[in-house]
């Protein structure tokens, strides 16, 4: 059965200040969902509360992942659940190298006994990194240490794609990329692509969803989804901007605070 992220009347404050402000939202394995939006609208905030940033404070609404509360959830069993996120700037680790945070991962949400063999996994691992056009020489290298942007941003893909989360959520992972990086990325993101697996992509820019076709199109202002539609909504937005729906909702003001 397809795994379900569920998010309702969810409110969030950093600080004190409210940044998300009745956030409602479904994701199910099989879809793809895109969430746009002007700087400073919630975006990161959201996917940083999905999986329990401690600086983020939900006051009030819910997540579960299969009506489980994910609120209740440390920030590890979250991921253990099957949640997953690619940050936005991802970090570097020094003294653990690629390979081991990976296997690490992947045996951790697993039942003692049921680990992954080390053949298998380097099976798996080099197909993966061939697939997006690593070095597999980058398998043996300290977490993300001296990596271009690009370098992490396809790592962060390669994590993705071992450890097969049920929920995704990727800030901004087409950040920074040039063209060849993000066709890359969007391969690997598509190779994921199964009624097992929902996804939500934040960014700022169609041309992600050039290659990624979404099924749903939500855009966030003043710290809520405020429309949502087909991919034809990114379309009009790369062409006419935000303003037009400003006018449709009698939006003046829509910068809510700092994003993380």
């Amino acid at each position: 059965m397809a795994s379900t992220l569920t998010i309702k009347d969810l409110h969030v404050a950093i600080e004190d200040k409210e940044i998300l402000k009745g956030v409602n939202l479904e994701i199910k394995g099989g879809e793809i969902h895109a969430i746009m939006g002007p700087n400073g609208t919630g975006k990161s905030t959201l996917s940083s509360a999905i999986m329990g940033h401690p600086k983020y404070e939900v006051t009030s609404g819910s997540i579960t992942l299969d009506e489980e509360d994910v609120l209740e959830m440390e920030v590890d069993e979250r991921a253990r659940a099957g949640l997953f996120l690619a940050m936005q700037y991802p970090s570097e680790i020094n003294g653990v190298t690629n390979s081991d945070f990976l296997r690490t991962s992947i045996n951790a949400r697993r039942e003692e006994g049921q680990e992954i063999t080390l053949m298998k996994f380097i099976r798996e691992l080099d197909k993966t990194m061939e697939l997006l056009e690593m070095d597999l020489d980058m398998a043996q290298r300290y977490l993300n240490e001296g990596f271009s942007g690009g370098e992490k941003k396809r790592n962060e893909i390669l994590q993705l794609m071992m450890l097969k989360p049920k929920i995704a959520i990727l800030d901004e992972v087409d950040s920074g990329l040039d063209i060849d990086a993000l066709k890359i990325v969007s391969k690997g993101i598509n190779e994921m692509r199964s009624s097992d697996f929902g996804c939500l992509i934040i960014t700022h820019y169609q041309r992600l969803l050039n290659y990624i076709t979404p099924d749903y199109v939500h855009v966030m202002m003043q710290g809520r989804i405020v429309k949502s539609g087909g991919p034809e909504l990114a379309q009009r937005l790369e062409s006419e901007g935000y303003d037009w729906i400003k006018a449709e909702l009698g939006i003046e003001d829509e910068t809510v605070g700092q994003e993380a």
